[in-house]
């Protein structure tokens, strides 16, 4: 009986298939080693949920105790919109547009000047609640701000505590601003889903 001898086309195929093997997951995708599909309910999360929370943003740039300060200074004093100007802020968030009433948070983080066609800013922040079950959880806010439109909306994009997973958009309307010292009162709409 003849017996075959391997080509070294068999080779070929044989070790292209090994690598083949050897090179793809066992599972495409998501059980690949560093990640993994998991069932939400292990986390703790239920049904999600649309809330909707009504704030007002006190950003006090005058007076002894100032909520936002300048950081980064215009490297220019020629620009009419203070285009790379940026201000840390921790600024109450209250229940009413007066600074006296209840407050149930702080919007912490910064913005920065970034538009040099008018007074745009580029918004980065968490809302940090500090009343009632949403006391230590937080929402973050990103998005542009051009501050003299009448309503602007920018984007949910994550948060901590009671919001994690949390996505959705606010809207901004400025309430009072002086010109002269900057402060402003700014009513925040948050429109969030969240577990």
């Amino acid at each position: 009986m003849a017996r075959l001898l391997p080509s070294p086309f068999s080779h070929f195929i044989t070790l292209s298939l090994l690598i083949f093997y050897a090179l793809t997951p066992a599972s495409a995708g998501e059980n690949s080693g560093f990640v993994r599909r998991i069932d939400r309910r292990l986390l703790g999360l239920k049904r999600e949920k649309l809330s909707h929370f009504r704030v007002y943003w006190h950003d006090v740039q005058s007076g002894p105790k100032p909520t936002a300060i300048p950081v980064v200074q215009p490297p220019s004093n020629t620009s009419t919109t203070f285009f790379g100007l940026i201000n840390m802020i921790d600024d109450p968030l209250t229940v009413g547009p007066a600074l006296s009433s209840k407050l149930v948070g702080r919007a912490q983080g910064l913005y920065a000047s970034a538009s040099q066609q008018g007074v745009g800013l580029l918004m980065v922040m968490n809302f940090a609640f500090l009343e009632g079950k949403y006391n230590g959880s937080t929402i973050t806010v990103l998005g542009r701000n051009m501050v003299f439109s009448k309503v602007r909306e920018m984007s949910v994009i994550g948060g901590s505590g009671l919001f994690r997973f949390a996505r959705g958009y606010v809207e901004a309307r400025t309430n009072k601003v002086n010109l002269t010292t900057g402060d402003a009162v700014v009513e925040y709409n948050i429109y969030v889903m969240h577990y």
